[in-house]
């Protein structure tokens, strides 16, 4: 199967797109956020860790909202 191009997706599945990619810019956001403002012994694990583990999309902010905080 080819990779389609922008130009190929239907409108609702452009809408999709940008809607999915708009969701894991804001929960980034708020895990990123949250983590600046939790003390680190309110966090299971070294803040770096987390911080770094927020750029693995979709999973990272995902678990640290689930696992990360006390």
């Amino acid at each position: 199967m080819a990779k389609k191009s922008w130009s190929d997706l239907t409108p609702n599945q452009r809408r999709a797109v940008v809607a999915v990619g708009a969701a894991e810019v804001v929960l980034t956001t708020a895990a990123l956020v949250s983590l600046a403002r939790t003390p680190s012994a309110r966090v299971r694990g070294p803040k770096a860790a987390w911080v770094a583990g927020c750029f693995v999309q979709p999973f990272g902010p995902v678990a640290y909202f689930l696992v990360g905080r006390r």
